[in-house]
């Protein structure tokens, strides 16, 4: 009997098929098949470069490239936002104030107000970047340090350019009351984006060694959440089992796979086989692998990215496609935001029609699985009668779907309209407001359930890798073939197969599809 394959899914792994080849679902890979590049004397076999990294900026191609783009994104906009404000500002003061020179600089030239917006988001940028600020390792405190420095030297920085030019000193108070303002909005743009990526984009961390080191590790993420990682639990093969310590080394994969961990930490390792052993068990799942080091209590000479005051050498990283997922991103909120305008009349008439077909709520909300299994609550209009969920253990024995998958034909719960906004997929459409939320994606996997994903066997669990979609392969490609373990493997295969155009295919076949109402 071959072993599952539980290795966490990388969205895009797969190259896209060309167009003209036949798409066909290929079985899941058995576990011990998978081959991964021998490690000999500590140095992995590299890949050749490829001429598009010589030309990009070698942060793109790092695990935390995605934070990096979103970072330096926001702050080069917030910048320009902040003098766009300012140039705005200048006008009507200008004309109350005639005669104060501070409020005719740009005047009439706001090309030349531009120039210094970008001048100025450079100068912060590189600052920051040369400290590390947009790799998202450090606590909050430490943030605003670093944030503060490079928004002073930014501004002091080009107080003396302009200075060296001519311009006079009234230009150099613009240039600092900008300053101030440019700190205030990137450091709050930093507090409110912790407070969310703690709701959302935790990493989960497995820390193999329950010793002093292990728990120092674990004692510092516990108390920086805003660092944006959680403690799964420590796996350790000499200590008794507990709350805490919760498997043995050889338990990794099934906790791995069971708890959605990002990132396996190995704590101060003394055995040289129990770390090989762990890397290439990470390597295999495709987990991030890292090592605290036990140094003895001397301090590193290289930098190192660090959890608190402890040094972590990374031995292992996966590359994610950081800048399609970027583009993913700003289309669902794109698309969601223009479909919710566009459509407000016709959800309003739906809603009316809903009330006036049957009593009960407009809305249907039930708690959903979504990206490793976290829970949301996912909207849609009401189809059933009030007491659904309520019929739907009565209803078990005439399933028609394998699997934890629950579908029957005529269902008597649904309403007279809601057949109809089920045939043209019309009750979906309140979860465009998930999609803006960022619980859901215009494309991926459909959230099921918590009863449905409460029958998942362990291989299924790695539809939940990726963040649930409104529509996906499996919806276009076989929506009513009764197979729950084929529409795992188009689920499977989607986010193997992963790119932003496949995406915009899924998307068109699901227009055509609703449009000849094949939805049942």
């Amino acid at each position: 009997m071959q072993a599952v394959d539980w290795a966490r899914l990388i969205p895009g792994e797969v190259p896209p098929f060309r167009a003209g080849e036949r798409k066909r679902v290929r079985p899941a890979r058995p576990f011990e098949s998978e081959k991964v590049s021998p490690i000999v004397s500590g140095v992995g076999v590299s890949a050749p470069e490829s001429p598009l990294r010589l030309l990009l900026p070698s942060p793109l191609y790092s695990r935390a490239a995605s934070r990096w783009v979103f970072s330096m994104a926001n702050d080069f906009a917030l910048v320009a936002l902040n003098w766009l404000l300012i140039g705005a500002l200048e006008v009507p003061l200008r004309e109350s104030f005639p005669r104060v020179r501070l409020f005719r600089y740009a005047a009439g030239a706001p090309v030349s107000l531009l120039g210094i917006a970008l001048l100025h988001a450079v100068l912060i940028t590189l600052m920051g970047y040369a400290e590390g600020l947009h790799t998202g390792h450090f606590d909050q405190v430490r943030q605003a340090r670093i944030l503060a420095r490079s928004v002073l030297w930014a501004t002091l920085l080009l107080c003396a350019a302009y200075g060296l030019q001519g311009a006079p000193w009234p230009t150099s108070v613009l240039f600092c009351g900008a300053g101030l303002l440019h700190f205030a909005s990137l450091w709050t743009w930093r507090w409110q984006s912790a407070r969310q990526n703690h709701r959302t984009n935790l990493r989960n961390v497995l820390i193999v060694g329950a010793g002093s080191v292990g728990r120092q590790v674990a004692a510092y993420i516990e108390k920086h959440p805003d660092a944006g990682r959680t403690v799964s639990g420590f796996l350790d093969n000499q200590r008794p089992l507990s709350n805490q310590v919760i498997g043995r080394v050889h338990d990794l994969a099934r906790l791995a796979r069971t708890g959605f961990v990002d990132e396996v930490i190995l704590a101060a390792p003394r055995d040289r086989e129990l770390t090989l052993q762990v890397l290439r068990e990470g390597r295999r799942l495709r987990l991030d692998v890292e090592i605290v080091p036990d140094l003895f209590g001397c301090k590193p000479a290289a930098e190192f990215e660090s959890v608190g005051d402890l040094p972590v050498i990374c031995l292992h990283a996966e590359r994610l496609p950081s800048a399609a997922l970027v583009l993913k991103r700003t289309v669902d909120v794109i698309g969601s935001t223009l479909a919710l305008a566009l459509l407000a009349p016709v959800l309003a008439m739906i809603a009316t029609l809903i009330k006036l077909d049957s009593p009960g709520h407009v809305f249907y909300c039930a708690q959903r699985a979504g990206r490793k299994g976290r829970l949301f609550r996912c909207y849609k209009f009401r189809t059933m009668v009030r007491n659904a969920d309520a019929l739907k253990d009565r209803l078990r024995g005439n399933n028609q779907r394998s699997g934890p998958f629950f579908k029957i034909a005529s269902d008597p719960r649904i309403t007279r309209l809601g057949r109809f906004l089920r045939r043209y997929s019309l009750d979906e459409l309140p979860q465009l407001g998930n999609v803006l939320k960022g619980d859901m994606s215009l494309v991926g996997p459909r959230p099921h359930p918590l009863d449905d994903v409460a029958a998942y066997k362990i291989e299924h669990l790695a539809r939940l890798d990726v963040t649930p979609g409104i529509t996906g392969l499996w919806q276009v490609s076989a929506r009513r073939d009764p197979s729950f373990q084929r529409g795992m493997e188009l689920d499977r295969e989607y986010i193997r197969t992963w790119s932003v155009k496949a995406d915009m295919r899924i998307l068109l076949r699901t227009f055509l599809a609703v449009a000849r109402g094949s939805g049942d």
